[in-house]
């Protein structure tokens, strides 16, 4: 898949069903680990598309990935990311995470920061691997979490 040909946008009501399928079949596999639902998977989707926090990754006219951002006063929260199982491992996670490197300058703002449960391992090695470092782990809303951060230059 050459992502040259995909569009990040803003979500509309138009793409309501699907980022609640790409959100859902994203993150199920760790309902079990967890021991209960992912907080993106409780999320209202349709207030977050009409506050204009979601953005959808389309590629050949399908919505295959998005980001749920947040500006902060001195930083961008990325709340949630998430690609369709079926489109994982081609490169659209790392298209959406420079998307949010972009949106952040493009805010004025040089850090992103974002939260992941801390049985989420994987997804943990892989903010590492992009640059976030670990801020503190904490219990936030009967979740154990793990705050990064990422300056950006």
């Amino acid at each position: 898949m050459g992502l040259i040909m995909a569009t990040i946008r803003l979500a509309t009501a138009r793409d309501y069903d699907a980022v609640v399928q790409i959100v859902n079949a994203a993150y199920e596999k760790y309902i079990a680990r967890i021991g209960r639902k992912p907080m993106p998977m409780l999320a209202d989707y349709a207030e977050l598309i009409a506050r204009e926090t979601v953005h959808v990754l389309e590629h050949d006219a399908a919505v295959c990935g998005l980001v749920v951002l947040y500006c902060e006063d001195a930083h961008v929260l990325l709340e949630n990311i998430a690609v369709a199982p079926n489109a994982q491992g081609k490169g659209i996670g790392k298209r959406l995470m420079q998307f949010v490197e972009e949106f952040t300058r493009a805010q004025g703002r040089n850090e992103i920061r974002l939260y992941t449960h801390e049985k989420m391992v994987e997804n943990i090695e892989i903010y590492k691997h992009l640059g976030y470092v670990e801020t503190e782990r904490r219990q936030e809303n009967g979740f154990r979490r793990v705050f990064m951060a990422k300056q950006l230059a």
